[in-house]
């Protein structure tokens, strides 16, 4: 297969990203991982010439790290599996902690997110700890959206907190919305309110935040996430602030809001966060520096959609998947200029 991507420019420009962020925070640097941390499938299928285990090697050539594991606890008790792997989130979550150990990332702790009572959570909790893993547990918090109660003793203040000898911390999960930023925000809290200068930002890999909104790759993303619902958009606070347009999606969108009232109201004047003016801020990613080929990405970009739509429909007809999944993938299709067949289309 021709290349379109050059992964070795890439390990290059990420991994010097990477230091220069954490050489801004003096305490702890917590970098959240979007995507696969040890073989990104999705990655390598929409960049021909990325080498899925690349994010392994970055890590591998950074010292002083731990890393923490996080999975929701909704997912742990749904029957949905992932797409990439068909596992359930438990199988998943389990058999990527056994990888990161056999690549010595053996997690400091697990963390169970979104915890409301869920029976599967507490088993997979129970197994865990006979392992002789450190279980950490984060209850769901009500009201999510009402920022003054979230960033307060009855909110992230009531979570756990999670003490590391390491400056850096890689907090990765099973899929999307496994709770890697909630764990992060509240651990900034509980850091901000000792004072400590301590940071945060995301190993961005999709969306690409300058490549088009409707390109290909970015489009790639929304189907591979189409089943949480998350969108692409414009970050309108990048637009406003530097004249630049730059893409961002939905959920971090609004964690940015988030993070920007915490940091005003908890860290301290010479805190680098205080200079994130927008979501996008809050990323590390080169990705379009190493697009060497647009035509070959795009059509692997576009091969990738089809078959996550092929995907959405068996898993709907077996009863694991919502119909306004189906929709919205039908939504990022036409986006992209493809055609449903009929024998594909829905009634």
């Amino acid at each position: 297969m021709k290349k379109g991507f050059d992964n070795e420019l890439y390990f290059k420009e990420q991994l010097r990203a990477i230091k220069k962020r954490r050489a801004m925070f003096k305490h702890k640097f917590y970098l959240e991982l979007g995507g696969k941390v040890v073989y990104d499938g999705h990655a390598s299928r929409v960049l021909p010439g990325y080498d899925p285990r690349v994010k392994l090697r970055i890590f591998k050539s950074i010292r002083n790290y731990g890393v923490i594991y996080c999975v929701n606890a909704k997912q742990l008790q749904s029957k949905q599996r992932l797409q990439d792997t068909e596992l359930t989130y438990k199988k998943q979550a389990l058999k990527e902690v056994r990888e990161l150990e056999k690549n010595n990332l053996k997690p400091e702790a697990i963390i169970i997110t979104r915890f409301s009572g869920e029976k599967k959570a507490v088993e997979f909790k129970n197994f865990l700890e006979k392992k002789h893993y450190k279980v950490l547990v984060f209850f769901e918090i009500k009201n999510y959206f009402n920022i003054k109660k979230l960033l307060s003793e009855k909110g992230y203040g009531a979570q756990p907190y999670f003490t590391s000898k390491k400056k850096m911390i890689l907090v990765t999960g099973t899929a999307s919305g496994s709770g890697k930023m909630g764990f992060i925000l509240s651990q900034l809290y509980h850091e901000f309110k000792k004072s400590k200068l301590s940071g945060y930002a995301k190993f961005e890999t999709f969306p690409v935040w300058n490549l088009p909104l409707n390109h290909p790759i970015n489009l790639a993303y929304e189907a591979a996430t189409a089943d949480l619902g998350d969108e692409n958009k414009i970050d309108a606070l990048h637009l406003r602030y530097y004249g630049v347009k730059a893409v961002n999606y939905n959920r971090d969108i609004h964690n940015f809001k988030i993070l920007k009232t915490l940091v005003k109201k908890f860290a301290l004047i010479n805190n680098h966060m205080r200079n994130y003016h927008s979501p996008t801020d809050m990323g590390i990613n080169t990705i379009s520096k190493c697009i060497i080929d647009e035509g070959v990405v795009r059509r692997a970009a576009l091969k990738e959609i089809r078959r996550r739509y092929k995907i959405y429909l068996r898993e709907y007809e077996k009863g694991f998947e919502k119909k306004k999944t189906i929709e919205r993938m039908k939504k990022i299709m036409k986006k992209a200029g493809l055609k449903i067949k009929k024998r594909m289309n829905m009634s």
